[in-house]
């Protein structure tokens, strides 16, 4: 469990993150989750890949998602708990092998500050349920020049 002051802390190395990168504070919540599970219930919603992408941090294997390549019109939303995050009028190839976006849907995600691997990143959590989705770079294209670089097995791709 954290202490009070290591989330004052962490949330302030997200909010510095953010500013750094640019990134909107409509499109990011540091709010709590409002949809919770037990690990148990969690384990039963998903498909092993969706709870290692979204439960476990786990990242895919580069150009392993059909969402890779999905051209058509629509939503994608969490694996999680459907909330909708990105719009496919965001979405790019980024040629990372992964979904890319250059903004998420007003107030859909959460970001925080990940160091793990050795590296500081910019994390971003679905902001009901907080599964993990992926991280944000300051390297994408106008007019936002962020990277929403995604795991596409914690999404749902619904076309309109």
């Amino acid at each position: 469990m954290l202490s009070r002051r290591q989330v004052l802390i962490l949330g302030t190395d997200a909010t510095f993150v953010a500013l750094a990168l640019g990134i909107s504070s409509r499109a990011y919540s540091l709010d709590s989750p409002t949809l919770t599970h037990s690990d148990v219930e969690w384990r039963a919603l998903l498909t092993p890949a969706q709870y290692a992408a979204l439960r476990e941090d786990v990242t895919e294997q580069p150009y392993s998602s059909p969402l890779e390549h999905e051209k058509r019109a629509g939503l994608y939303a969490c694996g999680g708990c459907q909330l909708p995050l990105f719009s496919s009028r965001t979405k790019y190839d980024s040629k990372t092998g992964w979904p890319s976006f250059w903004r998420p849907l007003d107030n859909a995600v959460r970001i925080r500050t990940d160091r793990s691997q050795g590296l500081l990143r910019t994390k971003v959590d679905c902001k009901r349920c907080a599964s993990h989705l992926g991280h944000v770079f300051g390297d994408g294209p106008p007019p936002t020049h962020l990277r929403y670089c995604l795991n596409g097995a914690g999404l749902i791709f619904t076309p309109t």
